[in-house]
């Protein structure tokens, strides 16, 4: 057993009786004491491992009720009319509490761990499936190249070796966001972080967007005051590059609008697109890897699904929230918030 479980019980049991000690000035009965430490246990059963804790704090529990809160005080003495029920029933009601909790908390990690595996299994589905296609579409394109040099034209060949760097650039994003996950680990939320200037993100996004699709609009509006965030500036990168890619594939936009800005506590990014929107049916789980594998479209060859899900666990892992909508005025919304770290960002602003 961690010692920091036996510090948590120690904590909790010294809690409880400082406040039986206090309330024992008010009511001199001491009736109020086994309820407290019931409830003590309660808590050392939730916030440590295993139940040993619990069973140990159930023990002590009683002890202490009976020699320090029950008359005749400061000596044990369970021969008293009513006392041995009442002591034994505590301690039947502390452990079965205990037992309890410790079930339900393994009950929920074996929940955690089943989808978790779930998760997994959807996503290297979903991966041996978009990356198959490009992969063919690389060998066929070489092959024809190969096979039938003399044949093909210059512009001929030229298209088939356009369509293989494309699709190996493809390979090459998708690759980046496997390593973006195994960066924020299983369920692993100790990144690091450092503050970042808003603009700079956002002009780094930009150069690299506009290097692959150099004839889509990208409109970037910065804040007006120097906004630094706390994050991993890799990390966010990769989120904002897969937004943007994922309104020119799959939006089929010829404007994006990529902004940045301070709201309360928090910095949100947006990504704001004019193309065809997001259908009603995929919102509900656009960012669940296992929409690809639902998905029936014909021409889904490149999957949001893989891109979008690792958008999620990347700012989820910065402790805020990506979400997604359809503008009024058409195309879709992106958007996820950052929280603020105020005394860092006052100490960088100096």
């Amino acid at each position: 057993m961690r010692w920091r479980d036996w510090a948590v019980t120690a904590g909790l049991l010294l809690l409880g009786y400082g406040v039986c000690s206090l309330l024992l000035m008010l009511d001199h009965s001491g009736g109020f004491a086994a309820m407290i430490f019931v409830l003590m246990v309660v808590l050392i059963a939730r916030l440590t491992e295993g139940c040993a804790c619990g069973v140990a704090a159930s023990f002590v529990g009683v002890i202490c009720v009976n020699y320090v809160f029950t008359y005749p005080y400061w000596q044990l003495d369970f021969t008293i009319s009513g006392y041995p029920l009442t002591f034994l029933s505590m301690l039947s009601v502390s452990l079965i509490v205990s037992a309890l909790t410790s079930r339900i908390k393994r009950q929920e990690q074996l929940r955690v761990e089943t989808d978790r595996e779930a998760m997994r299994a959807n996503l290297l589905r979903a991966v041996s499936h978009d990356l198959r296609t490009p992969l063919t579409s690389i060998v066929g394109s070489t092959s024809a190249i190969l096979e039938n040099d003399a044949l093909l034209t210059p512009q001929q060949k030229t298209a088939l070796l356009r369509g293989a760097r494309d699709e190996a650039q493809w390979l090459i994003r998708m690759v980046e966001n496997l390593l973006s996950i195994t960066r924020i680990g299983e369920g692993d939320t100790h990144i690091r972080k450092e503050l970042e200037a808003a603009e700079e993100v956002l002009a780094s996004v930009a150069a690299k967007f506009q290097k692959r699709f150099g004839g889509v609009r990208l409109v970037l509006t910065a804040p007006q005051e120097p906004l630094f965030v706390p994050m991993d500036a890799i990390l966010i990168e990769q989120v904002l590059l897969n937004l943007l890619e994922n309104a020119a594939y799959h939006g089929k936009s010829t404007c994006i609008r990529l902004s940045a800005e301070r709201a309360g506590d928090a910095a949100v990014f947006t990504v704001r697109d004019n193309g065809c929107g997001i259908a009603p049916e995929l919102l509900p789980d656009l960012f669940s890897p296992a929409r690809r594998s639902r998905s029936h479209a014909s021409d889904d060859r490149r999957s949001m699904g893989i891109g979008l899900s690792v958008c999620s666990s990347i700012v989820q892992t910065h402790g805020g929230a990506l979400s997604a909508a359809n503008a009024k005025e058409g195309g879709a919304v992106f958007y996820f918030s950052l929280p603020m770290d105020q005394q860092l960002t006052e100490e960088a602003a100096l």
